[in-house]
């Protein structure tokens, strides 16, 4: 594992209602990121959590001076913890996965050797992992925000992805929901931001309940996105 291009580093995790995945996300980034020597922290974004998140990451926090907390009083939406993962994050790199167990951080490694030549390391699923109505959904998702923003994303929500932080000095982030990747993305490219994508594997969600597939979160992404659209115009 080549760290010597990533030698500061923010990991967070967005988690909303995963007691029974937040200690061992945060376990796993500790095991992979010490043995690196790198300057990193951990960041847990409790998106108003109404189960024991919020408790265990407090616990985690105040027995590991690396990991810190952020707390949402009420559930705000992914993109909304996304944009206070990034706004928290001190260090010279930032990376997030959800706090689920569906992506392996020991990958992590593998996508620093591209930050030499990219602003954006983005990993993309390559066998994903999820219901067949998901896929699909997925699939025509990108395909539409691509053909729209001229862009060659595989994989536009998939969550292990790696920044350059400064990146978040220069964007502003409007979404609160499910269209956050797309409007990180559009914008960096408008920016003339470097995208470069690797592959990275998935696995089955063992615990905890998946919530980007409700009629309300996609039909909220549809809104949201039309209006990214003719702002990316207006900023040309």
């Amino acid at each position: 594992m080549d760290a010597s291009r990533v030698t500061s580093l923010s990991v967070f995790f967005p988690c909303f209602n995963e007691q029974e995945n937040v200690e061992k996300a945060v376990k796993a980034a500790s095991d992979v990121l010490s043995p690196l020597k790198i300057d990193y922290e951990i960041i847990i974004v409790n998106d108003g959590s109404r189960d024991k998140t919020g408790q265990i990451a407090d616990k985690l926090a105040a027995e590991n001076k690396n990991v810190k907390v952020v707390h949402h009083q009420t559930n705000l939406g992914y993109g909304a913890a996304l944009q206070s993962g990034f706004k928290a994050a001190a260090k010279e790199y930032v990376f997030y996965t959800d706090g689920d167990g569906q992506f392996d951080i020991k990958e992590l490694p593998s996508l620093f050797k591209y930050t030499a030549d990219y602003d954006i390391v983005s990993g993309y699923r390559i066998k994903r992992q999820d219901s067949l109505i998901r896929k699909i959904n997925a699939f025509c998702w990108t395909t539409l925000v691509c053909i729209l923003f001229k862009m060659r994303i595989k994989d536009i929500d998939s969550a292990f992805k790696l920044y350059r932080r400064s990146i978040f000095d220069d964007i502003k982030m409007k979404s609160t929901g499910a269209l956050i990747n797309t409007e990180i993305f559009a914008r960096a490219k408008n920016k003339g931001y470097k995208i470069t994508q690797v592959g990275v594997h998935h696995y089955p969600r063992t615990a905890g309940t998946q919530t980007g597939a409700k009629l309300s979160v996609i039909l909220r992404a549809f809104k949201e996105l039309f209006a990214l659209y003719k702002q990316i115009k207006e900023d040309k």
